[in-house]
């Protein structure tokens, strides 16, 4: 009897948390390392193929793409921990959280940065090429290297 209680615990809860607080760690900085190196590689591709304005202090230099890549990733890191602890199914929420959040985050780029000084089409299209490639280096290694692995 006692095996029938404990076969009717849902395994999809049971599968998201199978990833120790040590790999998940590994996990969360092969993400930002990724995300940042993903990013910084667009930057360089973006200086050759574009060459950024010195006055477009958004792209003078790799800094500020670190930094702001570094911050939302490590945020992303962390709410994924969060969905993994307390929800069912973490890779389908934290996808579509993930959605939303880059299509927020590409509002300014439309609206606000084409206004700074020095700002170009291309240069504001290499913003928004960095905001995706982030997303989407963000949530495959998030969602992916913490699949549970069969036993």
């Amino acid at each position: 009897m006692s095996s029938i209680a404990l076969s009717s615990t849902p395994s999809t809860a049971v599968a998201s948390r199978g990833v120790g607080r040590g790999r998940f760690a590994l996990i969360g900085f092969a993400t930002v390392a990724a995300a940042v190196i993903a990013n910084l590689l667009v930057y360089l591709l973006g200086s050759v193929v574009v060459g950024y304005d010195p006055q477009f202090i958004i792209l003078a230099n790799a800094s500020g793409t670190i930094l702001f890549t570094v911050v939302p990733a490590i945020v992303a890191v962390l709410l994924y921990a969060a969905l993994m602890r307390f929800t069912a199914n973490p890779a389908r929420i934290f996808t579509n959280v993930a959605v939303v959040v880059l299509i927020v985050s590409l509002i300014p780029d439309l609206t606000y940065i084409p206004s700074l000084p020095g700002a170009t089409p291309g240069q504001t299209a290499i913003l928004m090429v960095m905001h995706i490639v982030a997303a989407v280096v963000i949530v495959t290694t998030l969602t992916r290297l913490t699949r549970s692995r069969p036993s």
